[in-house]
């Protein structure tokens, strides 16, 4: 009897320790679920940063000094544009050179540049070492930069093309930066016309001059801090989206990522009358914060700057009557006064919506390691009204 008692109290123990079939079906529909809208939400995030799938991630490589002062220049700490016209387009692309060698001759590889991309400008950036001869009479060099052509898809003999050419101080050292557009635009067009670019050092009256007087860093021989820059400004021709999004109810993708509380009901009435959970009153319409964390995102291996930025988010009521405070419309002052006056049956308060957006800028390295900077419009809700 008691073997039996004993066989019992276990089938029981175990009946309810095990789950359900029908508790882990749904758990895992659940997860499964989940695991999709993140999926989807990261991948129309990409969209929004007009990026198919986030760059492959190639360890910790220093970016370009240059490219870090540009951001810092354009950009705020989180990222926020400081001012519109500072930046030529919309991005910046940065190349290293890729023969690595001693000589004067750079080749850049621009297979991430999409043929869509506008050139706007090209430098080609060298930093100049300090000479190893002695005291030379001369004081100045002219530096001269010359795209290598393709002799045999031309009419002439001409193996390059001239670019860019100044003077140079021989005892200076530092970045020296020439314009190479045209080479580069000739290369968009056909990539098999890059052939590289070719540096000539000549004294005032032409003749050669001693390579030990002016030497530029190599990528071979010296630091990477030093080394020949090919750097692009483009326009990739994306243009401000609407304040309001295309498909209203298609909201899940992009709020899934965002750190901010949920919302209640998601009528629109509802969200005209949102009340303080502290004190039962009305809130009106005000900015409240959005933190966008590109680490949680799981985006911080190939992203620079910046960790994540404020993007904000507007909360609240617009009851009558609109005051200047809530920076409403026109339209929405008479919607309003329709709505107070119940002239016509339905017609809602005005909703609490970003009038104002800022962009921001992102810095990060793409899939060959070469860093870009690139700025995104109406990214930051700047500030808030009745619309």
């Amino acid at each position: 009897m008691l073997m039996f008692v004993i066989s019992v109290a276990t089938f029981v123990c175990t009946s309810t320790a095990r789950p359900s079939e029908n508790y882990l079906e749904n758990r895992f529909t659940a997860e499964n679920e989940s695991q999709e809208v993140r999926s989807a939400a990261i991948k129309r995030l990409l969209e929004v940063f007009g990026m198919d799938d986030p760059p492959a991630i190639h360890g910790h490589k220093q970016p370009p000094q240059y490219m870090l002062d540009l951001y810092n220049t354009v950009a705020d700490v989180d990222g926020v544009t400081k001012d519109p016209y500072l930046l030529e387009g919309n991005t910046v692309r940065s190349f290293f050179d890729k023969l690595r060698s001693e000589q004067v001759e750079f080749s850049f590889n621009l297979s991430t540049v999409a043929r869509t991309e506008k050139i706007l400008t090209a430098e080609l950036h060298l930093f100049k070492l300090r000479p190893q001869g002695s005291f030379n009479r001369h004081h100045f060099c002219q530096v001269s930069v010359y795209q290598l052509l393709d002799s045999s898809k031309t009419n002439n003999t001409q193996e390059k093309k001239l670019l860019s050419s100044r003077l140079i101080p021989i005892h200076s050292t530092g970045w020296e930066v020439f314009t190479v557009t045209q080479a580069v635009r000739s290369w968009m067009m056909d990539e098999g016309n890059n052939l590289g670019l070719h540096v000539v050092v000549r004294t005032l009256g032409g003749s050669q001059i001693d390579m030990k007087l002016i030497r530029f860093a190599s990528g071979r021989s010296h630091h990477q801090s030093k080394q020949p820059m090919l750097v692009l400004f483009t326009d990739d021709g994306r243009h401000s989206a609407p304040l309001e999004s295309k498909d209203p109810n298609d909201t899940t993708a992009s709020s899934t990522l965002l750190q901010a509380p949920r919302s209640g009901p998601s009528s629109r009435s509802t969200r005209s009358l949102d009340y303080s959970e502290e004190e039962g009153v009305s809130m009106p319409c005000q900015r409240q914060p959005l933190y966008v964390d590109f680490e949680e995102i799981g985006w911080s291996g190939w992203i620079v700057s910046p960790r994540g930025y404020n993007a904000y988010h507007c909360k609240g009521s617009c009851p009558f009557p609109l005051g200047q405070n809530m920076r409403p419309t026109n339209h929405a002052t008479v919607q309003s006064i329709i709505n107070a006056l119940k002239l016509i049956k339905g017609i809602e308060t005005p909703c609490c919506v970003p009038d104002k957006l800022f962009s921001i800028n992102l810095l990060y390295f793409d899939d060959d390691e070469n860093v870009v900077l690139k700025q995104y419009n109406d990214m930051v809700a700047g500030s808030c009204g009745c619309h």
